[in-house]
């Protein structure tokens, strides 16, 4: 019965594991749910900016901005959103298989632990890491924002690109990396724009307007402002990815616990069935012997 006892005890184990990627389903469902929310209700704002860019475009065509002058590029700017923590299915690792394809001489800005240990034990140098929470409030995001321009108007990086797992559905998420600054003309401003959110780029308006104070103020004010609702909402997006892939695998870590603790009840029955058989059979057997 040594054997059985093995089982039962194996069964006892499993049975915990199961009520613990349970819990940890249930919780990162309510997240999930939160995060899917907050990242579909800020598409629209998005995109809402980038038509009034489209509105400036064709009135401020002498306009230089910092943001829009290019350059050559010594050191590519790339900001990585990953999780903090695990249990996420491949989301990471599909995320730092994409980061690997990029050149060494890159520089890296983590938001994440996981994408800065990664990091750290790669070859592309990593400028800075910061930390949003599962929230990844705009104050949170303010920080990073402001370090990535003034790195870019240092000179210390040449571009600002973003990759991070674009949220699809539950199911799905798909890294993305998305070319930020210096963008060579407004044009090529909201075709990146466009790109990034799976929509169609907003048309010029021919209407006569008048800007106040001027379109050049206006369009000062917006590029910067345009910027930080990017990084943010990148952010909100790797958060909906990140809780509904943990959610998604902590469901089928529960369901395999499930399944095992099935096949080994059902092996412990067996073996118990066997045992009770051979005892009949023992008792028989001694009593045509007496």
């Amino acid at each position: 019965m040594a054997h059985s006892r093995d089982i039962r005890i194996r069964i006892k184990s499993v049975k915990k594991t199961a009520q613990i990627t349970r819990a940890m389903q249930l919780v990162a469902a309510s997240k999930m749910r939160r995060a899917q929310d907050q990242a579909l209700r800020g598409r629209p704002y998005a995109e809402l900016m980038a038509k009034g860019l489209a509105v400036l475009s064709p009135r401020v065509r002498s306009f230089q901005h910092t943001f829009l002058v290019k350059r050559t590029v010594e050191h590519r700017g790339v900001l990585l959103i990953s999780s903090d923590k695990g249990l996420c299915g491949s989301l990471n690792s599909i995320l730092f298989r994409r980061a690997v394809d990029i050149e060494p001489s890159a520089r890296f800005v983590a938001i994440g632990r996981k994408g800065a240990q990664f990091l750290k034990g790669s070859k592309h140098e990593l400028l800075a890491e910061f930390r949003v929470g599962d929230q990844g409030t705009f104050v949170a995001i303010r920080p990073v924002v402001e370090f990535l321009i003034k790195a870019f108007e240092q000179g210390r990086i040449d571009t600002v690109e973003v990759l991070y797992p674009h949220f699809i559905n539950t199911l799905m998420q798909k890294p993305v990396l998305t070319p930020l600054l210096p963008l060579d003309g407004l044009k090529a401003f909201l075709e990146a724009s466009a790109s990034s959110s799976d929509r169609q780029p907003a048309a010029e308006d021919d209407r006569e307007m008048l800007f106040e104070p001027s379109p050049e103020r206006i369009l000062d004010e917006l590029l910067p402002l345009y910027i930080k609702m990017h990084i943010f909402q990148s952010v909100l997006e790797a958060k909906a990815s990140e809780h509904s892939a943990r959610m998604v695998a902590m469901k089928s870590a529960t369901d395999n616990a499930n399944e095992l603790i099935d096949t080994l009840t059902l092996d412990y029955n067996k073996m118990r069935q066997a045992a009770i058989t051979q005892e009949i059979l023992e008792i028989s057997s001694a009593g045509l012997a007496v």
